[in-house]
C-alpha cells in the first residue's frame, strides 16, 4: 500500500510541477483561463456557446477541448467563435502536461481568455492541477439535487459553481435548498450562478462574472 501512495504521489507532483509552469505562462501572456467542469450532460459545451458570443465583444477566446473520442465539441466551439483545439484524453480527466499540449497549440499571443473544457467526470478531475487561474463547476438540475454530498472533493475544490438547466425545476424534483446546504456546508461562500443554457436566463450575469475576471488579469502589470 505504501508503495502505491508513493507512486501516486509522484504523479501528483509531476503534474503540479507542470501546472505552476502553465499558470506562469499564461500570466507572462496575460491571458484568464478556467477549467470548466461537470458530469456528463451537465452543459459545459452548451455554456460555453452561450457565452462565446457575448465575451468575443471584447475578448479573443481560445478554448481547449478534452474529450475521450471525438472532435465534436471541440467543432461546437469554433462554430461559436473561439479558437479551439483538441486534446484526446486517454483517461477520465485533463492533467496539466495535456494542457500544457493545448497551450503550445493555440496562438497564446492573440488571446485573452481560455477556456479549458474539461473531461466530463465528478470525480478524477477534482485531483489535478491545470494551472488555470479559476475552476468552475458545472451542475444541472436533472442530475438531482444530492450531488454535493456524494462527491464532496469536486464541491469543496471550486471557486465558482454554475447551476445549470434551471428552466427544467417546475419538471423535476430537485430540492434547491437542500442542494445549497450541501454546497455551503462544503465550500461556504463559493460563487454560484444559476443559469438556463437553454432560455438564456441567468447567462448575463455569468459572462459579467468571466468578463471582470479576465479585466482584472489583463491589466495587471
Amino acid at each position: 500500500m505504501s508503495e502505491r501512495i508513493t507512486v501516486v504521489e509522484k504523479i501528483t507532483q509531476a503534474n503540479d510541477q507542470v501546472a505552476e509552469l502553465n499558470r506562469a505562462r499564461l500570466d507572462e501572456q496575460r491571458i484568464f483561463a478556467m477549467n470548466l467542469m461537470a458530469s456528463p450532460g451537465a452543459g459545459k459545451t452548451s455554456l460555453i456557446e452561450r457565452s462565446l458570443p457575448l465575451l468575443s465583444k471584447e475578448f479573443r477566446l481560445g478554448v481547449i477541448e478534452g474529450d475521450m473520442a471525438t472532435s465534436l465539441d471541440a467543432d461546437r466551439a469554433a462554430a461559436a467563435g473561439a479558437e479551439s483545439v483538441q486534446i484526446n484524453a486517454a483517461s477520465c480527466h485533463l492533467d496539466a502536461p495535456m494542457v500544457k499540449q493545448g497551450l503550445d497549440e493555440l496562438d497564446l499571443d492573440n488571446l485573452d481568455v481560455v477556456i479549458v473544457e474539461n473531461v466530463g467526470n465528478l470525480i478524477c478531475p477534482a485531483s489535478f492541477a491545470l494551472g488555470t487561474h479559476k475552476s468552475v463547476l458545472i451542475a444541472s438540475v436533472p442530475e438531482g439535487d444530492d450531488k454535493p454530498y456524494k462527491y464532496p472533493k469536486m464541491y469543496r475544490g471550486v471557486e465558482v459553481l454554475v447551476i445549470n438547466k434551471i428552466d427544467l425545476l417546475p419538471h423535476v424534483s430537485f430540492d434547491m435548498d437542500y442542494f445549497r446546504q450541501g454546497v455551503e456546508a462544503l465550500n461556504e461562500g463559493v460563487i454560484t450562478f444559476p443559469l438556463s443554457c437553454k432560455s438564456g436566463e441567468g447567462i448575463e450575469a455569468w459572462v459579467e462574472w468571466v468578463a471582470d475576471s479576465a479585466r482584472e488579469r489583463i491589466g495587471q502589470a
